[in-house]
């Protein structure tokens, strides 16, 4: 399980924040497939492999290592996001193999639609770098890619320092913790 610490239960007066548990697969797959459908409708292709039914995240796999959680208002499931202490492949590949003993990762951001709008995106993130604490972690790192103006400007208006873009187009963003 996730070594961790969570120093708040709420991202806002209003949404909860748990730990996402084995039974809730089924809820967090379809809020992913609910966003990618979103996206398509926006003309993206990310995450695109959700509407046939293709996980190659293993969202499964890190719900049982205790990687995601919930953001519930009562008990409707508002969004989602994944907090890596262990890159991936897929983190060692954009990121490069060295570095990654005092970073944690954030993936697979989502919100349910319905809460669209209403500054939840930024509420999530800021409970990520400050409502729970990884120990010997003082570094969040994501990406996203670069072909969303709208999701880079997010993620640099709250305070992410970009540090380039990939050669396979996604942009990469990390912040200081505050320890």
């Amino acid at each position: 399980m996730l070594n961790y610490i969570m120093h708040n239960d709420h991202a806002n007066a209003r949404i909860s924040v748990i730990q996402a548990k084995p039974a809730d697969t089924a809820a967090v797959m379809e809020l992913l497939v609910g966003a990618a459908r979103w996206l398509q409708s926006q003309g993206s292709t990310q995450w695109s492999a959700l509407l046939s039914g293709d996980d190659h995240h293993d969202v499964t796999g890190h719900i049982e290592k205790g990687e995601l959680f919930l953001f519930k208002d009562g008990e409707k499931l508002a969004g989602i996001v994944l907090l890596m202490q262990v890159p991936g492949d897929w983190d060692h590949n954009l990121w490069g193999p060295d570095g990654h003993e005092s970073v944690v990762y954030l993936h697979r951001l989502a919100i349910n639609r319905d809460y669209a709008g209403r500054g939840l995106g930024a509420d999530m993130v800021r409970w990520a770098e400050t409502g729970v604490s990884f120990p010997g972690k003082t570094v969040m790192r994501l990406d996203c890619i670069a072909s969303n103006p709208k999701l880079n400007a997010f993620y640099s208006g709250i305070g992410y320092t970009f540090k380039g873009t990939s050669p396979s187009g996604f942009c990469l963003y990390e912040k200081q913790l505050g320890c």
